[in-house]
């Protein structure tokens, strides 16, 4: 098939299905992520495998010619892999270094020596949210879950007051804080500027991040009150190395992307002429492919070298950390698919026509459409990436800081409770041996108060910006 007979489909593929009425969209909408609910949920398919089959229903029951539906999907999932592909592979590479080479415990032991008695909390969460930016959130807990839980035996603290507040800060940076999958996803679908996302993010995160984890975790550790098993111990990364990093360099090394990307949307904000010498040099080094290109590049000296790795050694880690990500990419691309055939079929024309005459105001809408399908999914990727290319076409009017706050909104509900069809809440249950009512009283619980925080003060800020 040539690119111009896809493109000719792809841009018939709306025209095609406008005749459709909006009873019948609605429908289309609710079977196709029926479809995908029940595959993921109930037959327990792959999420790659669920969305693409749930795009294929979806067209169908829109009434969509098969070929154009198939052209559609690929077409998102081309666009979306192109979009955040090479991102997730580079962040994957930045985490996968920071790990091996002992610089993440370099982290966490320095913050720990300088930290004891009340402050044990709120370093934990300093640390998960440092080790948390540049780490997917179940390479986040294997990392965290040696300290947490020597911490805890050692200081004599509950396992819930140490691990509640790591598990809030890898939570918070994985749903509101790019350059994580999620966010990357909404910001592309949404077509939000990615600097001031991570902006809005971070002034989300710190406040959200306080209440869900330092200090419910006073109260997780009365309703469950268990000691460190033994079992779950394992060994650290750096145990097996003669050398690691310096702090000071793993921490500038970590936060050298963020930096870059704040600081393009600090002087956009600031300067606003496109074709200044010091806009471009900014927009050029703070773009997120370059941003974090330059932070494995940095990385590879700051945190292989001086860990004494040699070039066979730091090779040898990239390889292996692209191999974890292909599902990832997979599912985020499939959900790209998912999203643009949603739009194709008259979705989000249709979510434009109805939303005039709701009261609901549009980031609450984008909210709950993502708590429904986290709750149906127990994915928030997946509920990341529905939610965005449901409510896609309302963020068309809006400004670059609302549309910010919409990928926010969305975040947000991609976190909501948590509970027995999520594979994060089968992994914190196993690594601290809890119960499953256990699990849910802290677990399911702070997931809960970070989506609803998290949704009340982008509220706020939407009354301000």
């Amino acid at each position: 098939m040539t690119s111009l007979s896809v493109e000719t489909l792809a841009a018939d593929a709306t025209e095609t299905i406008t005749s459709v009425g909006n009873a019948q969209l609605g429908i289309a909408v609710l079977a196709g992520i029926a479809v995908i609910v029940l595959l993921i949920t109930k037959f327990k398919v792959h999420a790659f495998l669920a969305l693409t089959i749930g795009s294929l229903a979806l067209g169908a029951f829109a009434g969509a010619p098969l070929d154009k539906t198939i052209v559609s999907f690929t077409t998102g999932l081309g666009t979306t892999v192109a979009g955040v592909g090479v991102l997730i592979a580079l962040g994957a590479i930045l985490g996968k270094l920071l790990a091996d080479s002992g610089g993440a415990d370099e982290i966490v032991d320095t913050i720990l020596a300088k930290a004891g008695g009340r402050a044990m909390p709120w370093a934990m969460v300093l640390i998960a949210s440092v080790i948390g930016l540049p780490l997917f959130f179940e390479v986040g807990i294997v990392l965290l879950i040696p300290v947490v839980l020597l911490v805890a035996k050692r200081g004599n603290y509950s396992l819930m007051r140490i691990g509640i507040p790591a598990l809030a800060g890898l939570s918070v940076m994985h749903g509101l804080v790019p350059p994580h999958p999620g966010p990357l996803v909404a910001i592309d679908a949404i077509g939000a500027n990615l600097g001031v996302t991570l902006a809005l993010g971070v002034l989300v995160a710190v406040p959200t991040v306080i209440i869900a984890g330092p200090v419910f975790s006073r109260y997780a550790a009365r309703w469950v009150d268990i000691p460190a098993p033994e079992k779950m111990m394992p060994a650290r990364p750096s145990e097996d190395l003669d050398r690691r990093p310096g702090f000071g360099a793993t921490v500038t090394t970590v936060l050298l992307p963020v930096v870059l990307m704040l600081g393009k949307a600090l002087v956009e904000l600031v300067v606003d002429d496109p074709e200044s010498g010091i806009q471009r040099v900014t927009d050029f080094i703070g773009s997120p492919l370059i941003a974090l290109l330059a932070a494995v590049i940095v990385g590879m000296f700051t945190l292989g070298r001086a860990a004494g790795f040699t070039k066979d050694r730091i090779s040898s880690t990239v390889e292996k950390s692209l191999a974890p990500i292909a599902g990832i990419l997979l599912i985020v691309g499939a959900g790209g698919g998912f999203k643009t055939t949603l739009i194709d079929v008259g979705v989000g024309q249709m979510i434009l026509d109805l939303s005039k005459n709701w009261a609901i105001p549009t980031l609450l809408l984008a909210w709950l459409i993502a708590v429904a399908i986290r709750l149906a999914t127990g994915s928030a990727t997946v509920a990341t990436i529905s939610a965005a290319g449901l409510v896609a076409p309302l963020a068309a009017d809006m400004s670059t800081s609302h549309a910010a706050l919409l990928v926010l909104a969305i975040g947000a509900g991609s976190l909501f409770f948590s509970h027995v069809n999520d594979a994060g809440f089968w992994l914190v249950k196993e690594y601290f041996g809890m119960s499953v009512g256990q699990t849910i009283k802290t677990w399911s619980v702070m997931e809960t108060i970070i989506s609803v925080v998290g949704i009340g003060f982008v509220m706020l800020l939407s009354l301000v910006l």
